[in-house]
This record gives structure tokens, C-alpha cells and sequence, in this order.
């Protein structure tokens, strides 16, 4: 588990959007079991009433769920995995829009950077543009 605190958001929302990158990019397949909150926090060497907090949040947004005292396992259900996959391709594009608008770069040169780069940078790494 390789999550980078930062210290401008708070840390729950940090470990939830760290859970959504993994179910988003197929790591964490549905039904996966998950570490218990005391795992978690014990890994991430952070407060262990944060990790809970964490946990009751993705529980509500149908990310993860629990099944009396089983271990927390990954959401089954399509349509939540859908709409988090698009809520963080979003989140990338606005970011990135809003980046080129305030340099004045014309959509059509947007795209064809996009399309020039993407191609030959699989995988997202960084340093080939």
C-alpha cells in the first residue's frame, strides 16, 4: 500500500481517493477483501479512528461494504465502479482543461498534444512529452 500523505487535504479523504484509484484501475477487483481499519491505520501509521472515518465514508458511497464481522471487502456492484472510474477521469480532465484555458491553448492543439503524447507515454508515466 504506497499512499503519500500530503498535508493540505485531510487524511481520510486522501486514503478514499487512494481507494478509488485502485477499484478504478482494476488493483482492488470487486469482492477483494480489504485490511481492517486497525490494519490500515497500523500501515499508513495514521490515527486509527481516521481509518475508520475512511471506512464509514466509502461504506456510505457503496465503495466497500461489510458483512457482520467479516472482513471489508471491494463493491461488487458495476455502476459504482463505473461511476468512480468517471468521476476520476473527470476530476484529470477538468484539471487539465482548466490548465490550457488559462495559457489561451486552442482546443484542436490541446487534442493533438493529447493524442501525440498519450500514444507514446503508455501507462501515465511521466517525463516522455
Amino acid at each position: 500500500m504506497n499512499i503519500k500523505i500530503n498535508s493540505r487535504d485531510p487524511v481520510y479523504i486522501q486514503v478514499i481517493q487512494y481507494f478509488k484509484e485502485q477499484i478504478a484501475t482494476g488493483v482492488l477487483e470487486p469482492g477483494q477483501e480489504i485490511s481492517s481499519r486497525r490494519e490500515l491505520a497500523n500501515k499508513l501509521k495514521i490515527n486509527p479512528n481516521t481509518a475508520q472515518r475512511a471506512y464509514k465514508e466509502m461504506e456510505e458511497q457503496g465503495l466497500i461494504f461489510t458483512e457482520g464481522n467479516l472482513p471489508s471487502r471491494i463493491t461488487k456492484n458495476e455502476v459504482i465502479i463505473k461511476q468512480v472510474r468517471e468521476e476520476l477521469i473527470l476530476e484529470a480532465v477538468n484539471t487539465f482543461i482548466a490548465s490550457v484555458q488559462s495559457i489561451n491553448v486552442p482546443l484542436e492543439e490541446a487534442i493533438g498534444l493529447i493524442k501525440k503524447n498519450y500514444e507514446k507515454n503508455p501507462g501515465g508515466q511521466e517525463g516522455n512529452q
